[in-house]
């Protein structure tokens, strides 16, 4: 390899590795969006499944090591040290099987992901009372913003304690078409419209919209990383040999 080869290869290294720390920084964001986010959804099931804080530590972690991948990287390039190269490729190779695993997990366990899903978000809805706790604040802001109510229909909520012994038959205030004041525990004796539809398809759809947010970013960093590991190889080669050729002869 020429010695123009090798610097624009440098170039090209650098500049992926500075892709990985960008999408490295926009993962971590998307994990502490998951962990601190209590207006949404995910809020909901925070307070329920261990799982999903797990897989918000995880999905930090992963974006703290990417970053930290393209800051060896670039220094490996820069300095065309052969060891932090030969770790660097190492690294990118382990984090690819790890991100197909993980993938492929998601996808033979999506059902189960769903049925885990509506266990907790009918269980929140039974044990509603309106006390403003995190989520059910979150589950007021979701049929609020996405006007529906309950989780399949609004029949979810002939199951809550409070709604079932109310001789009014009362409803959460936010499963009502306008403003209306509640009492203290949140619900309402309103004659305004009910939301006729239930949140599961709307939820849903935004799950499916943020999913192919965070699968677009996870498919740019793996073509990157093969692109990556293919400069890293080529470069740490040139470097052995150029290392070679520096060796005198007799």
């Amino acid at each position: 390899m020429g010695k123009g080869c090798i610097t624009a290869t440098k170039y090209f290294l650098s500049f992926f590795n500075f892709l990985f720390f960008i999408f490295g920084a926009l993962i971590m964001g998307f994990g502490l969006w998951i962990l601190l986010d209590n207006q949404s959804f995910l809020a909901i099931m925070q307070d329920s499944s261990v799982e999903l804080k797990l897989g918000s530590y995880i999905v930090i972690g992963v974006g703290a090591f990417t970053m930290l991948m393209g800051f060896l990287g670039c220094l490996g390039a820069i300095y065309e040290i052969r060891c932090l190269l030969g770790l660097y490729f190492t690294l990118l190779l382990l984090l690819l099987i790890a991100q197909v695993a993980v993938t492929i997990l998601i996808f033979f366990q999506r059902e189960q992901l769903r049925k885990t899903t509506s266990n907790i978000v009918i269980k929140v809805v039974e044990n509603y009372q309106g006390q403003n706790k995190t989520a059910e604040k979150a589950w007021d802001y979701i049929q609020r913003s996405m006007h529906c109510c309950g989780w399949e229909s609004p029949d979810d909520w002939d199951n809550n304690t409070v709604v079932r012994n109310s001789s009014m038959h009362s409803y959460p205030c936010s499963c009502y078409n306008s403003s209306a004041a509640g009492d203290e525990n949140g619900f309402c004796n309103s004659g305004l419209a009910l939301y006729s539809t239930g949140c599961m398809s709307a939820v849903e759809n935004w799950l499916f919209t943020n999913y192919g947010v965070i699968l677009g970013i996870c498919l740019g960093v793996a073509v990157i990383e093969l692109l990556a590991m293919i400069l890293s190889m080529g470069l740490c080669k040139s470097v052995q040999q150029e290392e070679y050729t520096k060796v005198p002869k007799y």
